[in-house]
């Protein structure tokens, strides 16, 4: 067993948010979870971060970068901004349940 890593404000800065959607759900039976994370995020910060606010063990780390979409309001076009995710696959028998929150 690894040690317990030191929550730090910068692990907050990291991961922004889960990202819950049907694709998501269906990856978690393969024990990844999803999360929304900051634009200049590295996968070993990802890594470190996830380990540091779930205490759990992390096997992998993806990331994507969504282009945001141009979309048009009244007439007007603007664009949405780029959000990149990272989908970050567990050890086995590790499991985050994202409904109860960061401890």
């Amino acid at each position: 067993m690894a040690k317990k890593q030191e929550i730090d404000a910068r692990h907050y800065d990291v991961i922004v948010a889960p990202h819950i959607t049907e694709k998501s759900t269906l990856a978690s039976e393969n024990n990844a979870v999803v999360f929304k994370v900051a634009g200049t995020a590295t996968k070993p910060q990802i890594k470190e971060a996830v380990e540091a606010l779930y205490g759990t063990k992390v096997a992998g780390v993806n990331t994507i970068v969504v282009k945001g979409k141009t979309k048009r309001w009244k007439g007007k076009p603007y664009k949405r901004s780029d959000v990149k995710k990272a989908i970050v696959t567990l050890a086995e028998g590790e499991m985050i349940d994202i409904t109860e929150g960061v401890s």
